[in-house]
Parts: C-alpha cells; structure tokens; sequence
C-alpha cells in the first residue's frame, strides 16, 4: 500500500503512515466517516422511495397534457375538474382525444389487517390512456363493480395474488359493496396507499357515492401527431382561463414531484436528515484531523522550521482525508444497503441505491473530509516553529 501510495502521489505518503500509526484511532475515525454515510445514504434512499411512489402513479397513464384544479398540487388532492373542460379541450384542433379520470381511497380489511387503496376510476373505453399491461386488462371492468388489484399491495402476499384469475377472482367486501377482483397488475406501495386499484368510473362511482360523473378529479388530453403539447397546453390555459391548470402530463408529475420533496413535511425532513448526515460527516472528521495535527504538531514544526510550505502540510492532511473518505465510504455502502434490504421487507417501499447516487455521495464524502482538512491545518498555518521547542 506504502509503495502505491507512494507511486501515485510522488512522495512519501506521510498522511497514510501516520493514520495506520494507530489503529485504534483510524478505526474509530472510520467509523465516524462509516456512520455519516450510511446516515446519508438511508436519508436519501427514503427520499429516493419518496420520489418513486409519487412518479409512479403517473407511470400508469399515457396522456400528453392533464386539466386539474387550481389546489391540485398532487395527483390525488385539489378541487374536482368540471367536465366542460373536457370538451372545450377537444375543440381545440390538436387535441385528438380525451378522458377524465377520477381518484379516491378506500379502506380495505384484508387478512385482519386495514390496508389502504388509491382506487382509480377510468373510462373504460379510452383504454389507450393507459400504461399497455393495464389497457389489456381493463375490458371485464366495463362490467359493474369489477376490479383489477395491484399485486404488491402491502400485506396482499404473492400466493394470494397468484391465485387472482378471471376464472378464480377474488371477493371481498368495499365500503358495503362487493368488488370482485378479476386480475392483478404490478404497481406499487406508497407514502399515501397501501396499494392501487382500478375499476370503471361507474364502479367507481357506486365506491364513492359521495362523486359526481360530472366533477373527475383531472382531465387527461391525446394531442395529435406532431403537435407540441406545450404549445398546445399553453393554448387551453388561455381559452380555459385561470380558474384550471392546464399542463402537460409530464410537467404535471414534475410538479408534484417537487412540490411533495419540498414543501411537504416529509421531503423536507428527509432533506435535513441529508444536511444533518453531513454535517455529521464534517465534525466528525474535522475532530480527527484536528487531533492528528495536535498530536504531532512539533513534527510538523520540524518541517516547517527547515523551509517545507504550507501547501506540503496541506497536502498531508488533505492525504489523510481522502483516506478516510474512501475507506469510510466502502462499510458505510454495505451498511446502508443492508438497511435497504431490511426496511423494504419490512415496508415494501422501494429502496434502492443507484450509481449515481453513490457516486455522488462518494464525491460528497471527499469534499467534505477535504473541507475538514483544510479548516484543521489553520492552526500550523499560524504555528511559530520558534514557540514550540
């Protein structure tokens, strides 16, 4: 390692030689640098889940721009859209085609257990707003109280759903009515739902009786081949007027993307559990470097005194950062992914730790080691070799 070392920075690696001087305090060091990672990376994993199950009920649909309600600043909240929209929208000549979609929750007692299902109530005609695999299955919701079911509802095991075929459905009792369970569809957990479920917008009515056919929650619009739908979503707002948002669908979900990740309470907790994971980092290894110029502060002195720069002190400490980065980041990523693994048996959200993101903690740990560096050798900067013999 010395001669590696030594091959990559031209010298003699000073920083290297001193932290493996002890053990002790390289393993603690490193396991301060460990824990600041892995508070991090599970901060952003969870903000990461966040992110998926809010990008995932847009996933579900094709539409290439959405009329919603001025307080519409989700997917699932805001006013109701009048369905007068949905046909001033189709006047227009760029518009090819449009629906309207309506959302709600239900409790469901499944197994004992309440589970909690965004239900989605779509036209059963207008399939090809739909994401493919579920436009091959909506044909049997045209008949009254029919559902299809997302197989990775919370609680709802991989047998059971198995077992879910049109010949073999699945009954169970929904807010007084029975709902037979046709099929199942991959979908996912959420922040909000245990689960998804699609039904007609007739079965989804008799759900919420509280609805009104004439009052979905958005209006989802085709536009023609080759038209620009921001042109054309720009174009409704104006005829539209103020009183709806018209966007298009892929703005729509930007929007509720940042919106729920900062203005939320909870993307904005997860944001500070990141700040504070790295603030963390930074004291943590500032103490070490700090007590590892301290320690061997007349050394330093030694060198100074016979004409070495500040810049070589700097590159010593900065030596032993980088260090400390590297080897820290390496058990903090395997700590991090073995609490993924845990927290998604136990939650079903999605965990996952991507490339990117790794990277760009990796980088983020060396800076800040960096940082901590530089901040510790402010007190040989100013150290008189004169003073200290």
């Amino acid at each position: 390692m010395i001669a590696l070392l030594t091959r990559l920075i031209g010298r003699l690696p000073v920083g290297w030689l001193q932290l493996t001087h002890s053990k002790g305090r390289l393993f603690a060091a490193l396991a301060g640098v460990a824990f600041a990672d892995v508070l991090v990376l599970v901060q952003l994993g969870i903000l990461g889940a966040l992110n998926s199950t809010i990008i995932q009920g847009y996933e579900m649909f094709e539409a290439d721009i959405m009329i919603s309600a001025n307080d519409a600043n989700t997917m699932t909240e805001g006013s109701n859209v009048p369905r007068q929209y949905l046909f001033e929208a189709l006047a227009d000549p760029d518009v090819v085609d449009g629906t309207t979609l309506f959302i709600g929750f239900r409790d469901w007692l499944h197994n004992n257990n309440d589970r909690s299902l965004q239900v989605f109530g779509v036209d059963t005609e207008k399939s090809g707003f739909l994401r493919p695999d579920l436009a091959a299955q909506i044909a049997p919701l045209r008949l009254a109280d029919y559902a299809i079911l997302d197989r990775m509802t919370r609680g709802f095991t991989a047998e059971e759903a198995a077992a879910v075929r049109p010949q073999t459905p699945m009954i169970f009792e929904l807010e007084g009515r029975t709902v037979t369970v046709v099929d199942t569809f991959e979908g996912g957990v959420g922040f909000a739902a245990d689960g998804y479920m699609f039904a007609s917008d007739q079965t989804f009515l008799r759900l919420f009786p509280n609805r009104s056919t004439g009052a979905p929650n958005h209006v989802l619009l085709r536009t023609a081949r080759g038209a620009d739908a921001e042109a054309v979503a720009a174009r409704l707002q104006e005829r539209i007027g103020d009183q709806m948002r018209v966007r298009t669908f892929d703005a729509a979900a930007q929007e509720d993307l940042s919106y729920q990740t900062t203005e939320r309470p909870t993307g904005i907790i997860f944001g500070f559990g990141v700040v504070i994971g790295i603030m963390v980092g930074i004291v943590i290894v500032y103490q070490v470097l700090a007590t590892d110029v301290a320690d061997h502060l007349k050394e330093y002195a030694t060198f100074k005194a016979m004409g070495y720069s500040q810049g070589f002190f700097l590159g010593i400490v900065l030596e032993e950062a980088l260090v400390l980065a590297v080897l820290g980041f390496i058990p903090g990523v395997v700590i991090a992914l073995l609490l993924y693994a845990g927290m998604e048996a136990m939650t079903a959200l999605p965990m996952s730790l991507t490339i990117t993101t790794a990277v760009a903690v990796l980088i983020g740990t060396i800076v800040a080691c960096a940082l901590s560096g530089a901040v510790a050798t402010r007190r040989l900067a100013s150290a008189d070799p004169a003073d200290l013999f």
